[in-house]
């Protein structure tokens, strides 16, 4: 088939332990799903379901990058998080079924252009702006789910120039990783090359030129970047 200009090489990340590449289709994230976070951004965690939102699949930057600064922003933040690789298509997934649907979990940092989504929020408009920017999903190999023993206990945690900056466990979670894929596949139809975002703890805060961010949760590679101007 001709097409008027070549199109884009397909988005991919590693997969631990082989040669073979997942290939992204879509990214989501879930906001606010842990409860010192949510907090943290002035929501209440008793209350509020989980909400998404999106970020383009070539957004993916993989471990040793380096990233540029973005464009027109003035509080720039780190968000690690859990990230779910779905290697099975389903719609409306029973949360006792959510675990056939997993291909495997890795690291990712959902970047923020803070600032930006704040303005966004208070506008009561899309915030595409402050998190669907270029480079703003760096996302470590993925681990096969056979090869983990128990993603719910492990540790997640970011260091900024070795300080650490956010700390909590995957139990800490709002919502289940089975949870998520559940409400998520109500909305969507779920897909091989979907990844999820599963949310962040608490801890967030501003980034700047020269930093190295390193995201990391027991059991899997971890994620591994630096920012330039």
């Amino acid at each position: 088939m001709p097409y008027v200009f070549d199109p884009i090489e397909t988005p991919s990340v590693a997969v631990t332990g082989t040669d073979r590449r997942f290939p992204v289709r879509r990214i989501f994230c879930v906001g606010r799903n842990y409860a010192e976070h949510a907090r943290e951004m002035g929501g209440d965690p008793d209350r509020a379901p989980p909400f998404f939102f999106t970020k383009p699949a070539d957004a993916i930057v993989e471990s040793g990058a380096k990233i540029t600064f973005p464009k027109i922003t003035k509080d720039f933040h780190h968000e690690v998080e859990l990230v779910i690789a779905i290697g099975k298509e389903g719609e409306n997934i029973p949360v006792q079924d959510a675990r056939e649907h997993i291909f495997g979990f890795a690291v990712g940092i959902d970047l923020t252009r803070r600032d930006l989504q704040k303005i966004a929020k208070e506008k009561g408009r899309p915030w595409d702006s402050g998190k669907a920017f270029d480079q703003s999903a760096p996302c470590g190999a993925i681990t096969p789910v056979a090869e983990i023993e128990d993603i719910e206990t492990a540790k997640i945690w970011l260091t900024v120039n070795e300080d650490t900056r956010q700390s909590a466990t995957i139990a800490d979670l709002i919502w289940s990783i089975e949870e998520v894929i559940a409400v998520l596949s109500e909305a969507f139809i779920l897909m091989p090359g979907d990844l999820i975002y599963t949310g962040t703890p608490a801890g967030v805060s501003s980034l700047s030129i020269g930093d190295h961010i390193i995201g990391h949760v027991d059991g899997l590679s971890p994620i591994d970047i630096r920012l330039t101007s």
